[in-house]
């Protein structure tokens, strides 16, 4: 059965340029939690932007609820997949609730602004996040981490049931980094389908339930994070061999790798 976003036989090129990647092929079910691993470059961001219909494929299609994402409109899909890229910089100072505010403008007329519902929605879901005490503070004076759960809530606030998280935890400490990855967890244990890039693999094994490995121009594997995490696996993927560990804490069983360089 296809999944609530289905990517078949896609390819992708700049400028008629070789292919970044091709022949790629993804079934993300509704509620999946699916972690998108690969080495710089390989284009990990550039497929989240072909599945937002910001890039047009080369060859193959992408479907979106059984429809190509080339016959929904522009507001269609911000009203279905909700993005969270890496960085973000705001232009002017606007209030972390302002820019919450934000996600609703795909639901608005031409000329109408938020109103007071708009507001109370907003606030609800920094309020579900713990985010807001920062509702009058300023956007570009929060932390790196704070930032991250504002745009979080953001497109929360969009009403999108998918949401891509472009390395989410890129540049943040490890006490931010925890704070973002607990988040999206929780929003995953909601339901919510969820697509994340990482430049780290231990990520995968604390909020995925499915993982994909995206090599130089193709797909090295993909599947349940049990079957799809190996060293042969996330060798091939980054060129360098690497060793899994594992390690009790109680009656939970920790995993995660480190690179060998010797």
């Amino acid at each position: 059965m296809a999944g609530i976003l289905s990517i078949r036989n896609a390819g992708f090129a700049y400028n008629g340029q070789d292919f970044v990647w091709e022949s790629i092929n993804l079934e993300v079910e509704e509620g999946m939690c699916l972690c998108l691993l690969g080495p710089n470059g390989c284009g990990k961001t550039t497929l989240f932007n072909c599945i937002t219909g910001s890039y047009p494929l080369k060859t193959g299609a992408i479907y979106l609820k059984g429809r190509d994402i080339r016959s929904y409109s522009v507001t269609e899909l911000a009203r279905t997949i909700g993005i969270v890229f890496q960085e973000h910089n705001a232009t002017f100072p606007y209030t972390s609730l302002e820019v919450v505010r934000m996600g609703r403008t795909p639901h608005l007329g031409i000329f109408e602004t938020p109103s007071r519902k708009d507001t109370e929605l907003a606030l609800s879901i920094m309020e579900e996040l713990g985010i807001a005490h920062l509702a009058d503070k300023s956007y570009t004076h929060i932390s790196g981490g704070e930032r991250q759960l504002v745009l979080i809530a953001r497109t929360l606030c969009q009403g999108t049931r998918i949401i891509l998280f472009d390395e989410p935890t890129s540049h943040l400490d490890y006490k931010n980094q925890a704070m973002v990855l607990r988040t999206i967890s929780q929003l995953a244990r909601k339901g919510l389908t969820i697509l994340m890039t990482s430049h780290s693999p231990n990520h995968v094994w604390k909020i995925g339930t499915h993982a994909a490995l995206l090599g130089h121009r193709g797909m090295v594997a993909q599947g349940p994070v049990e079957e799809v995490m190996t060293e042969e696996n996330l060798s091939r993927t980054y060129g360098v061999k690497i060793k899994i560990y594992t390690a009790k804490e109680g009656t939970n069983t920790v995993r995660f790798c480190e690179p060998l360089l010797a």
